[in-house]
């Protein structure tokens, strides 16, 4: 794994690669070195942080818990057995159930292909249903169901980090060779949308899920990636005179970090710039964001495009 490597150790992985692998942020770390005495990181000669394999796997477990409520203080400190204890009680993420809720059948094989580590069965399978479906269809219906349910299966430990990152390296193959013709249509019309995610928010798949409906409307697009800043997104936005913001927030965000940076971006953006967001990132929906459009799902792309048009006529 690239993450062994980043370490400076075969043993053991930088607070940069933790963060990648459970998605608990480098602050969150090191409070929790110091409020709860875990994790409990090495130093290299450097000084800096270097945490055991076995650290990180059950940072793993106490993430899991995290997303289903349970607060940090009454898991951190818990053993392996403990935490798998707590999983087992909750039949999401228990590993005694064989199946994923809501997994229709169809992409049941494909999820065999990432386990069997087929990557070319897995990339065939994708390209074939893209090419049988049509793309708005093929992202609607098995992009995203898809990586909701390879998320819940990493979630009941079926799945390592590994087969997870080898499923995000095929379908955003799969997803960026669907995008590039699009993308260089020389009849691309307003809005034009600027895509990115904020700071700590590692997940570009849903940017690509995006892109891809918007330019099927027909719409101009500016990707920047991953873990742009609040400034830079600004800047981004006035550079490219873009008409709107789209940003995807997945589940691992909270709700003070998300409002906190929506409510810092609407006001630094030019008023008429409109700012959309989507995700599975739960307190996107848990109010109303003023000047800000949530999502509810990808369905709703083609509507929020038309009325956009319909007011900037």
């Amino acid at each position: 794994m690239t993450s062994l490597l980043a370490s400076g150790s075969q043993g053991s992985l930088s607070i940069t690669a933790v963060e990648r692998e459970t998605g608990l942020s480098k602050d969150t770390l090191r409070v929790w070195e110091k409020r709860y005495g875990f994790p409990r990181p090495l130093r290299d000669a450097a000084d800096d942080r270097l945490y055991p394999l076995e650290q990180v796997q059950r940072l793993k477990l106490i993430r899991r818990l995290l997303d289903a409520g349970h607060r940090p203080g009454k898991v951190a400190g818990l053993n392996d057995d403990e935490l798998q204890t707590l999983l087992d009680k909750i039949p999401s993420l228990s590993k005694t159930n064989d199946q994923i809720e809501g997994i229709r059948p169809d992409l049941i094989p494909l999820l065999d292909a990432i386990e069997a580590h087929d990557d070319q069965g897995l990339r065939y399978a994708l390209t074939h249903a893209q090419m049988r479906m049509g793309l708005a269809p093929f992202v609607t219906e098995v992009v995203a169901p898809l990586t909701t349910a390879v998320g819940d299966a990493w979630a009941q430990g079926r799945f390592e980090i590994f087969e997870e990152h080898l499923y995000t390296e095929v379908i955003g193959s799969v997803l960026r060779g669907c995008i590039a013709p699009l993308s260089m249509s020389p009849r691309l019309h307003p809005p034009k949308v600027l895509l990115t995610t904020l700071p700590q928010e590692l997940h570009g798949l849903g940017l690509l899920m995006v892109e891809a409906l918007l330019l099927l409307e027909g719409c101009q697009c500016v990707s920047l990636g991953t873990q742009t800043p609040v400034i830079d997104i600004v800047r981004a936005a006035q550079a490219h005179q873009v008409d709107a913001v789209a940003l995807s927030f997945s589940s691992l965000q909270g709700l003070a970090t998300v409002q906190t940076s929506l409510r810092s971006l609407r006001s630094e953006l030019r008023a008429e710039t409109a700012l959309w967001v989507g995700g599975s990132c739960q307190a996107l929906h848990q109010r109303t964001w003023e000047g800000i459009t949530a999502l509810q799902a990808l369905q709703d792309v083609p509507a929020l495009v038309a009325r956009w048009r319909e007011t900037h006529r």
